[in-house]
């Protein structure tokens, strides 16, 4: 069984009784993913991202998002980026030097009213065009502007035959706006625009994922792929045309590389590998879309602290089992009320004691737990955690073994792989189990860090790559060319 990377360290099982014990012990079978499965887990992956590409399809949907270049670094010239998420609207003003890998940006975030997320389409596109006007009029209130190419990140489910359309197939994060589903959000967005006149126009609508992939290639040329490990999880890297089966009949040259969306959420959906527990199965069972989004269910930020949840509920009605023994246990009945940064501050106590454990028990369920129950908390998380970044991994080596990448580096965003303890260690004892390296090769061959801003310079970046890719003559999943601006300040 493989090392768990940044096991309990600070505190000891000796005075656990033997029927915690036991329940650890039967959590720990649960809940590790030993080498076997990590590579039987992988090499299911390679095939479902091929078959995603299929004519045919399959549960990946691998999306092409018809950004059609790697960045060089040397792009140049000024370019605005709009990022639609769930909370804020963020608008960038981004400037591409003449030096390599370099970026300025200017940014303003404004709050996205509560009642426009259950309002009217055109009350949400007034909204975001009088965020632009204020931006440009603030940041350029006496300047004589030529028309400025904008991307615009909009991360919702959406099918795009064009860089330049989108047609929203679902709200989510807590969105539900008539009017837009079913419905080309570019044109919405810019009949906005154009009743303000504004001088912009929309050259790219992209998805966050592969944003992060490119902004993190513009400054890094050994960025092959782009991940998400935050809520949701994701994946996008670089394909060649002629290993598109579905986009064959467009005839595009065979070595011309394809920006591949994966959506890789969705890899498993037929339950052949994946190693699900009793709690996984309620986790489906009980989401708003039983049967989809196999993988991230497992993986992603949203769900890790609701099995953790119901974990504990489970040991404390199990018989023959003390647990929280005469505590009232209410608020930890409510589904959904912890998410994985509560596992990350049990993961980050380091008290031998685990007082701040103990301390956040009280003060966020009102549960006095004891030394042994603390212990077992401790180990779940550790336990969830890892399996966690360990199936992520999974994920990274199989785009790595389709692409025969033997070294690269690897950009990730999200806030799994930002602040939970040890998650890219984990990863990383994972990659290399996976891929059979041997134990004296350093540094890694295949490197996860940080990614650069995808949802903003990503954005801008790919704008930039779609003008110049137009101005060479390649028009590619490009639905309208008229008005496009150059670029260059």
């Amino acid at each position: 069984m493989a090392e768990v990377v940044g096991s309990n360290s600070v505190g000891s099982l000796n005075d656990v009784p033997r029927d915690l014990l036991d329940e650890i012990k039967r959590l720990e079978d649960l809940f590790m993913v030993d080498v076997p499965k990590l590579k039987e887990i992988t090499n299911h992956f390679v095939d479902e991202l091929a078959k995603g590409l299929s004519v045919e399809g399959g549960s990946i949907p691998m999306n092409p998002t018809w950004v059609m270049t790697r960045p060089t670094g040397y792009e140049t010239g000024t370019f605005l980026a709009l990022d639609m998420g769930g909370t804020n609207l963020r608008v960038c003003e981004i400037i591409l030097p003449k030096e390599k890998g370099e970026f300025d940006i200017i940014q303003s975030k404004y709050r996205m009213p509560e009642e426009l997320k259950t309002g009217k389409a055109d009350e949400l596109w007034e909204y975001v065009a009088d965020c632009l006007q204020q931006f440009i009029e603030y940041h350029h209130e006496d300047d004589e502007l030529d028309t400025l190419p904008l991307g615009f990140t909009f991360s919702y489910p959406a099918t795009q035959n064009y860089i330049d359309h989108g047609i929203l197939q679902r709200w989510t994060k807590g969105f539900d706006i008539e009017g837009v589903e079913g419905h080309d959000v570019v044109e919405q967005f810019e009949a906005a625009l154009a009743s303000r006149n504004l001088p912009i126009k929309l050259t790219a609508l992209i998805n966050d994922t592969t944003g992060t992939l490119i902004a993190s290639a513009y400054t890094d040329d050994a960025m092959r792929i782009g991940c998400i490990f935050g809520t949701g999880c994701n994946a996008a890297y670089m394909e060649d045309c002629g290993s598109i089966p579905k986009l064959a009949d467009m005839k595009l040259p065979a070595d011309m590389p394809m920006a591949i969306n994966c959506e890789w959420g969705a890899f498993d959906n037929e339950h052949k590998v994946l190693p699900r527990t009793p709690y996984d199965v309620i986790i489906d069972k009980e989401s708003p879309r039983p049967g989809q989004q196999a993988f991230e269910k497992m993986i992603a930020g949203l769900y890790l602290g609701e099995l953790f949840r119901l974990v504990l509920v489970d040991l404390h009605h199990k018989k023959g089992c003390t647990f929280f023994q005469g505590q009232d246990i209410s608020k930890l009945k409510k589904a959904y009320t912890l998410d994985s940064s509560f596992l990350s501050l049990i993961e980050e106590d380091p008290f031998e004691n685990l007082s701040e454990t103990h301390d956040l028990f009280i003060s966020k369920l009102g549960i006095t737990a004891n030394k042994p129950e603390l212990e077992l908390c401790r180990r779940l998380a550790e336990l969830l955690g890892t399996r966690a970044a360990r199936l992520s991994a999974c994920g990274v080596a199989a785009i790595c073994k389709k692409k025969n990448y033997e070294s690269c580096h690897v950009g990730a965003d999200g806030s799994v792989f930002n602040k939970y303890p040890h998650f890219k260690q984990r990863g990383a004892v994972a990659l290399r189990e996976i891929l059979d390296w041997p134990k004296d090769l350093k540094p890694d061959p295949i490197d996860i860090r940080a990614a650069e801003d995808g949802s903003g310079v990503g954005a801008a970046i790919i704008a930039a790559l779609t003008l110049q890719r137009i101005k060479e003559g390649n028009l590619a999943g490009v639905r309208n060319t008229q008005g496009l601006p150059s670029g260059k300040p």
